[in-house]
């Protein structure tokens, strides 16, 4: 099972995504970035953290180790925005942590046309991504973080944030285990990733005991009141039965026809073109960042 920790003291919140998690120390001396039941994107959230996190530690992938944080908001009673408050007193009791990576920077479109990536690794992420149905690991929001950075040892890729994913649990009665994909802009698309061969890897080791093992971590309060469940263990089994379908389809959803560089610039530029046409003349010259963040992401600026 998950290790549960007390939040002790708050750091800071992290405001790059919708989510605003904050960064905590913990009575085990750890630091983690907390992801609040009480956000906007709900427990639903949080339940796809721990599935596919999990599942990727059991596949071998690099993610930072999960625990179920205690968290009283009273700790974080310094913090002077409202709706930052709001989202806290909202979400006293059990929470999500991730390990913090210190000095962890984002995978951004910049960083990838210089860091080398095995197409072996990618095809691994690329898989999982496919397997859990993940629509936020885009060139422009990779949800990947380059750690180390600091030191001797080489930086290499960590898997974040996979909030967004299982977005069939959205909508049980409308999703086909064996639906295709579209990957065209994953993050990694670029670096030729070998899904067959991670197909081959890791398919046989996603088992029913292996989904159920890691369902389990999934505490009862996040699933409790599923309108299309009775109970946590009737949703438990839910993912399983899902998981394990599309894992036995992957021939029929595997992604293997990845644009090249060229490829996507083009489509990039087609569809930036596009923009500035149906922009009024005094904006045509506006730079277009749709998708693209504000600034790279440095979570060890806020220790100190």
């Amino acid at each position: 099972m998950l290790t549960e920790v007390t939040a002790t003291r708050y750091l800071t919140p992290l405001r790059s995504g919708g989510s605003v998690p904050g960064v905590f120390e913990t009575d085990d001396l750890g630091t983690y970035v907390v992801k609040f039941t009480g956000s906007a994107q709900g427990r639903k959230a949080l339940v796809a953290e721990v599935i596919v996190g999990e599942l990727a530690r059991a596949l071998g992938l690099r993610f930072p180790e999960l625990v179920l944080v205690d968290f009283d908001p009273a700790i974080a009673g310094s913090e002077p925005h409202q709706e930052v408050r709001e989202l806290h007193a909202a979400s006293a009791g059990t929470n999500l942590g991730m390990d913090y990576l210190p000095g962890a920077r984002d995978f951004t479109p910049e960083v990838a046309e210089v860091f080398p990536v095995d197409p072996v690794e990618a095809g691994r992420i690329v898989w999982l991504d496919a397997l859990t149905v993940n629509v936020d690991r885009t060139v422009h929001s990779s949800n990947l973080m380059l750690w180390p950075t600091l030191g001797v040892a080489p930086p290499r890729l960590w898997l974040i944030d996979h909030g967004a994913a299982l977005v069939f649990h959205h909508r049980w009665d409308a999703s086909d285990p064996a639906k295709a994909y579209d990957f065209r802009h994953h993050a990694l698309g670029g670096y030729g990733p070998d899904v067959r061969a991670a197909d081959a890897e890791l398919a046989p080791k996603v088992t029913e005991e292996l989904l159920r093992t890691i369902t389990a971590e999934v505490p009862d309060a996040w699933l409790a009141g599923e309108t299309d469940f009775a109970t946590p263990d009737a949703a438990r089994e839910a993912y399983v039965t899902y998981l394990y379908a599309r894992v036995r389809a992957s021939a029929q959803w595997l992604p293997t026809d990845f644009p090249g560089a060229a490829e996507l610039a083009a489509e990039n530029a087609r569809r930036a073109a596009r923009t500035r046409q149906g922009r009024p003349a005094w904006l045509k010259n506006v730079p277009d960042l749709h998708g693209r963040p504000a600034a790279e992401q440095d979570w060890s600026v806020h220790l100190g």
